[in-house]
């Protein structure tokens, strides 16, 4: 019979289990009741044990993982999730109703995606992504709310979505938003100051000696408008200049935008406020086409702080946000709405990371 070791039959024991486990030969171990026979504890504490729960002290979890190995045994998450109601999956939303162009290559998008991919791994979820383009699919809120086949839901920016991500949070509380943060909203939203973040980018470029300024990017999104409003506060207590260049973000528009403004402008500005590090890369490279030095003939800010700001030629000087703290943020607070708390939005402080640009 399973579990029944026979008078007189001694195998290699499994350190710990108090049972010789010489008897179950691969495959006989099929559920989670006859591993937990084998370890010698409940079945409880063996479905705690592999699906990683710290509950289960180190040493017993993995013994427990190891007569699994050993046995061929794989829990099955599927029905295991069937049975709690639960998907085991996030999903994650990136509206673009401001630009549809843009990419998901976008260097921004990836490493916030990347960050967040570690994250919910770490906590045992996976992710299903979709690129959203609003003005194709009015309902993309409620099909990833009311679909059944995510547990929860992190959208990636605003975009021109807002009134939409608020209706949707009135009914469904376990949603979490990248974002600016604006007073009385109802969506709980992880990002940075993004006004405070202008403010700092204007200050440099001032600093630096810029007198005439220019804001590459467009001024619609959310979070581009408070960059954008947080400059123009500078540039107006400063008595200087401010002029909005309208700039996409795909790739290819955005690279003809540049040289437009730089050709329409010349000599118009010699401080440029890049919403994105994506745009002041571009505009690094437009510059030098035009034969304009950066810092001699124009100071350059960026926004983001990815990691190719360190690597352009100057170095990008910019304005970092913390992409994987908010990356942590989102999860954490995700992880709390799922467990019915209503929890509050997190902003956090962005800081100028001073390199060769200005």
């Amino acid at each position: 019979m399973p579990g029944i070791v026979p008078r007189g039959r001694r195998g290699p024991e499994v350190a710990g289990t108090g049972e010789d486990d010489s008897v179950w030969a691969e495959g006989q171990v099929r559920t989670i009741t006859d591993l937990a026979r084998l370890a010698g504890v409940s079945a409880g504490t063996v479905s705690r044990a592999l699906a990683g729960n710290t509950l289960v002290n180190a040493r017993t979890r993995e013994r427990i993982q190891q007569l699994a190995r050993s046995h061929g045994f794989q829990l099955n998450q599927m029905a295991s999730n069937l049975r709690r109601q639960k998907t085991g999956v996030v999903g994650v939303a990136i509206p673009l109703g401001h630009d549809r162009r843009q990419q998901i290559s976008d260097g921004f998008f990836m490493t916030l995606l990347g960050h967040l991919a570690d994250e919910l791994t770490q906590r045992g979820y996976d992710l299903m992504l979709r690129r959203v383009l609003p003005e194709r699919d009015e309902d993309w809120l409620s099909r990833f709310s009311g679909s059944g086949m995510v547990d929860g839901l992190i959208v990636i920016g605003q975009s021109d979505q807002f009134e939409r991500i608020e209706a949707a949070a009135a009914e469904y509380l376990p949603m979490v938003v990248w974002g600016n943060h604006q007073e009385g909203q109802r969506h709980c939203v992880v990002g940075t100051d993004n006004r405070l973040g202008g403010r700092l980018a204007a200050e440099r470029l001032i600093a630096a000696g810029a007198t005439r300024l220019a804001f590459f990017g467009d001024a619609e999104p959310m979070e581009f408008a408070a960059r954008f409003a947080g400059a123009c506060d500078v540039a107006a207590r400063a008595g200087v200049s401010i002029l909005a260049c309208p700039t996409s973000l795909s790739v290819e528009p955005m690279t003809r935008e540049i040289a437009h403004h730089l050709h329409s402008n010349a000599g118009g500005f010699d401080g440029i406020f890049a919403a994105t590090d994506t745009i002041a890369v571009a505009c690094l490279k437009a510059l030098r086409d035009a034969g304009r030095a950066v810092p001699g003939h124009v100071r350059l800010v960026g926004f983001d702080d990815l990691p190719i700001a360190s690597q352009t030629s100057p170095p990008l000087t910019t304005i970092r946000q913390d992409i994987a703290a908010g990356a942590r943020a989102l999860v954490d607070l995700l992880m709390r709405r799922l467990g019915g708390e209503n929890t509050e939005s997190l902003v956090m402080p962005p800081r100028l990371i001073a390199r060769g640009t200005a």
